[in-house]
């Protein structure tokens, strides 16, 4: 009987699995795009509830103008790719959040977007916040937010009913969703994947380039957040591989970027 339930739980696994959208790698999927947005929707309107939000109006400015550019360019590549459909539920939304000691920024999946103020200092131009802003939201684009909440559904509930776990009065599901989605204090459980994290640097400058920034600036800024955390690393950093390996990945990508890049 066991071996029939391992069996069972095998094929029900394998055919929960999805595609990345452009790259083409096959990924856990036990949440559906509806379910997965709500729940991100939710979460981001009480984070934003709680704020505060930044009133430096050409900080917040700037964060929405190269949301919007990023945006722009997302939705023009995944026309290219005969994608489009795979944005259907996206409501993008671009907000500064006030919080001078929080060196972070995240993308949750449907497009709600939040920048800290701290992490301000570290990009110091709209080129250096566009490596951040399009690298979350290449995350969120190939749905590593789902495919991270899918991993951690399996580990913490096991075999209890997965529509149970994702009822929204299951013990667990809630934080387990804002670590998936990259957000709060506990990001190290569930820390982004070595094809996840390859996947964002490779579409997040693919992302900067169409939107017309230059994804040269990508080095540099990753340079400056690896010395900005001496022995304590900010919280961006946290589920992010070292300089060294990310440098060597986008020096990699980076002629296939340079393709995409028009100065505007």
């Amino acid at each position: 009987m066991f071996k029939k339930l391992t069996l069972w739980a095998g094929v029900a696994l394998l055919s929960a699995c999805s595609t990345v959208p452009i790259t083409g790698r096959r990924q856990l999927s036990l949440v559906s795009d509806s379910e997965i947005n709500a729940m991100a929707t939710t979460q981001y309107r009480e984070i934003i509830a709680k704020g505060p939000l930044s009133t430096n109006s050409s900080q917040v400015a700037m964060v929405r103008n190269v949301g919007q550019r990023i945006r722009t360019a997302v939705d023009s590549y995944f026309r290219q790719q005969n994608a489009a459909d795979q944005l259907a539920g996206y409501q993008w939304e671009f907000n500064l959040i006030q919080d001078d000691k929080q060196q972070n920024a995240w993308c949750m999946p449907g497009g709600k977007v939040a920048v800290y103020t701290g992490i301000l200092p570290i990009t110091q131009d709209e080129n250096g916040l566009a490596v951040v802003m399009a690298h979350e939201v290449a995350h969120a684009v190939a749905k590593h937010g789902s495919e991270r909440m899918s991993q951690g559904l399996v580990q913490q509930f096991g075999g209890q009913a997965l529509s149970t776990a994702l009822s929204t009065n299951a013990p667990g599901t809630q934080q387990l969703a804002l670590q998936a989605f990259g957000v709060g204090s506990q990001l190290g459980l569930l820390r982004y994947g070595r094809n996840q994290e390859t996947e964002a640097d490779h579409l997040g400058l693919i992302f900067m380039a169409m939107a017309g920034y230059n994804p040269e600036s990508a080095i540099p800024f990753w340079q400056r957040m690896e010395a900005k955390g001496g022995a304590s690393p900010p919280e961006f950093l946290s589920t992010h591989p070292s300089s060294g390996t990310r440098i060597a990945n986008i020096q990699r990508e980076l002629p296939e970027a340079r393709k995409y890049y028009k100065p505007r």
